[in-house]
């Protein structure tokens, strides 16, 4: 029996995709849930599994553009796979056992020889005039095609540089505090919840209270409307070796930390594996990117479609620094809020990102809802 393999269904606005890297070719034995094609769109990459055992037959290319539910391939279930065969260990080589004393005259008289031979001076070699030297080559340059995905974030970005008025405004933050509740608290907070507790939990908690207080930046423009979100869905930027996805933590106002940190854990797992889904992705109300885990000091984040504004953490360094008239260590981190001059002004922005500042420094605030 022949099983057809399909083009899934990958979100609601996505009709069509490209066939990526072919990971099982026509021909092979393949197992059930084993990954054997890559599927591309403008908003991911995805790994199609087998649906069953057999041997697969690609009716496609690499490179070319399919429809949803259009048929790809078969895989033929009468050809079942081989056992998995287990190596027997061979046992080593028994060394050859030492020459007898006879031969050792023999061996003297080649090691003279040898010898003498290595004293005569050799003549110099002199290349043949038939035979040219081979000119030397090297690789200067490879062209590789954009992916669908990689094409869409580039076009993506020269949309936002040219249709909106970014601009980021910085500060510091002194992280202390978080940091000291993260180690005091980590080991009872693994226990209960079975996550570790991150820093990222924090910056989600502290953003949405500054979403909370000034809505202009949970806000986004349609045509010459600007649209309120009474909701906090919180995009999380994961790099990639496939590109960056950026995640949406739903509801994020109604979680705790524990629920945000498991979000989190599932995400990192997904991206890894690029098992991340389109409907995952879209929908985000305000974006957070971390460059301090690739050791950034300092950068401009870029604008996430529609969205108005992006927290860039960066790297966390111990500096110098005054706290009351006194020159104290503290870990400290930079801090990036990009945002779209057209709809947040630069008196709000800084607020914001003074507010964020502070529950960053004092995080009692963010359980007290202050």
């Amino acid at each position: 029996m022949k099983v057809e393999i399909k083009v899934p269904k990958m979100g609601e606005s996505i009709i069509e995709a490209t066939i990526g890297a072919i990971l099982k070719p026509s021909g092979s034995i393949v197992r059930t849930d084993e990954e054997i094609i890559e599927l591309e769109t403008d908003k991911a990459n995805q790994a199609l599994r087998s649906p069953a055992v057999g041997k697969i037959e690609w009716h496609v290319k690499g490179g070319q553009t399919v429809k949803i539910d259009q048929v790809i391939g078969t895989i033929d279930t009468d050809v079942a796979a081989p056992p998995v065969e287990v190596k027997k260990e061979t046992p080593p080589p028994v060394a050859a056992a030492p020459s007898p004393k006879k031969d050792l005259p023999s061996a003297r008289k080649k090691s003279e020889q040898f010898l003498a031979e290595s004293v005569q001076p050799k003549p110099p070699k002199v290349s043949s005039p038939q035979q040219p030297v081979p000119p030397r080559t090297s690789q200067r340059q490879t062209r590789q095609k954009m992916t669908k995905l990689r094409k869409v974030i580039a076009q993506k970005l020269v949309e936002v540089k040219n249709q909106t008025a970014m601009l980021t405004t910085f500060n510091e933050v002194d992280m202390s505090h978080v940091l000291q509740t993260r180690e005091k608290e980590q080991e009872n907070f693994q226990k209960k919840h079975g996550v570790k507790l991150g820093l990222m939990s924090f910056f989600v908690k502290a953003c949405i209270a500054a979403l909370q207080e000034f809505p202009d930046i949970n806000a986004r423009i349609d045509g010459d409307e600007i649209v309120y979100q009474h909701f906090f869905d919180i995009g999380i930027a994961v790099g990639t070796d496939k590109g960056l996805f950026v995640p949406v933590i739903r509801d994020a106002d109604h979680l705790s930390f524990a629920e945000i940190e498991k979000q989190l854990k599932v995400f990192a797992e997904r991206a890894k594996s690029g098992a991340i889904t389109v409907d995952e992705m879209q929908g985000g109300t305000f974006s957070i990117t971390n460059g301090g885990v690739y050791g950034s000091m300092l950068s401009t984040p870029i604008l996430n479609p529609p969205q108005s504004a992006i927290l860039g953490m960066h790297n966390i360094v111990k500096r110098p620094v005054v706290v009351q008239d006194q020159i104290v260590i503290r870990p400290i981190m930079y801090l990036a809020l990009s945002y779209d001059h057209r709809i947040v002004d630069g008196k709000e922005s800084i607020a914001f990102l003074m507010h964020i500042k502070k529950n960053l420094e004092e995080p009692t605030r963010l359980l007290l809802d202050l």
